[in-house]
């Protein structure tokens, strides 16, 4: 394993982590926004609050390391994903803006109709936030993203089946974490009604997801082959491995086992990245642009590891003891 393969991959587990804690925080305000009128959804949207509350800021720390490690150690493929796929980041980022400032605000505003509009902002951009991601994750997986500065075309590297599966898959998936990971909160914070309910959607949700995912492989097949191929090829176990973990969290979910069903969840999403990245190896960009071409210097990419070596020292302690301090916070009463 190359110093650029080893690099790429801290990177990487950066990307799963968002993924998983910040694609959950966002499947939260997709619940938020489907939870029903100000009445009905009341303690549904309390225990939205109070599981995302302490957190859903550090989440976004995630994404700023995997965009700061692409940039500095791997210019070549950081330039025309940024100068081709802007419009949907742009875009993105300001949901991210948008969603924080108005689950911000909304505790401090006092009248229904203002905090109304922030609820909806706050929902609406948790909604399409997921979606535009996964929209430049599937302009990269389709080869849509030609070497060099703005190459691309700036509207087809997004809008293009690919991406819209991409898109659809990312809220659906984000929308299933959230599901899962609010049974446990709800059942911890005293309601177990609440728990049933989120154990429907995850499972309802779980079964979408699935569907989109066969539909997917044909879209694939079509659209992207060359990372269909990778898929069916050398990323083949990964997708197995992933497929079994979603069996296993239905499963777990169906006998109430919302701890394990967790970890299963997670690890399902884990593997459907894995697996990407296995499927596309050894390239950064499709169809040609590999791991080491794209790659800065060798005395950047030591400067980078020793970098991340001593910040995850520092960064990874104050996040776990973060979360577990969350995790023995006090119960809420919707």
């Amino acid at each position: 394993m190359t110093l650029a393969e080893v690099v790429l991959g801290v990177m990487f587990v950066g990307l799963i982590a968002y993924a998983l804690f910040g694609g959950a925080d966002f499947g939260a305000g997709i619940w938020d926004l489907l939870a029903g009128g100000t009445r009905r959804g009341a303690p549904q949207r309390a225990v939205i609050e109070h599981a995302i509350g302490p957190v859903w800021e550090a989440n976004h720390v995630w994404l700023i390391f995997v965009l700061v490690v692409l940039w500095t150690g791997f210019p070549a493929g950081f330039t025309p994903v940024a100068s081709t796929l802007y419009v949907p980041l742009t875009l993105a980022a300001f949901g991210m803006i948008a969603r924080g400032a108005a689950f911000a605000f909304r505790k401090s505003i006092t009248t229904l109709p203002m905090r109304r509009f922030l609820g909806a902002a706050f929902a609406v951009s948790s909604l399409v936030t997921p979606y535009f991601l996964g929209a430049v994750v599937g302009g990269v997986a389709s080869g849509r993203v030609p070497q060099g500065i703005a190459k691309g075309d700036v509207v087809t590297s997004w809008v293009n089946p690919t991406s819209t599966l991409g898109g659809v898959l990312a809220v659906l998936t984000c929308a299933y974490l959230a599901a899962v990971f609010l049974c446990l909160y709800a059942l911890r914070d005293g309601h177990p009604d609440i728990a049933a309910g989120f154990r429907l959607r995850a499972l309802g949700t779980a079964a979408v997801t699935g569907l989109g995912g066969l539909v997917g492989l044909f879209v694939l097949r079509a659209d992207a082959p060359q990372l269909a191929d990778g898929l069916f090829g050398q990323a083949l176990p990964v997708v197995a491995l992933s497929v079994l973990a979603g069996v296993a969290s239905i499963v777990l979910l169906v006998l109430r086992r919302y701890a394990a069903a967790r970890v299963t969840a997670a690890l399902a999403v884990a593997t459907i990245l894995i697996g990407w990245a296995a499927a596309q190896y050894p390239y950064v960009l499709l169809p040609d642009l590999t791991i080491a071409d794209a790659a800065a210097g060798q005395p950047t990419l030591v400067a980078m590891l020793v970098v991340l070596v001593v910040g995850s020292c520092v960064l990874v302690p104050a996040l776990v003891y973060l979360y577990r301090l969350f995790q023995h916070s006090e119960r809420i009463t919707p």
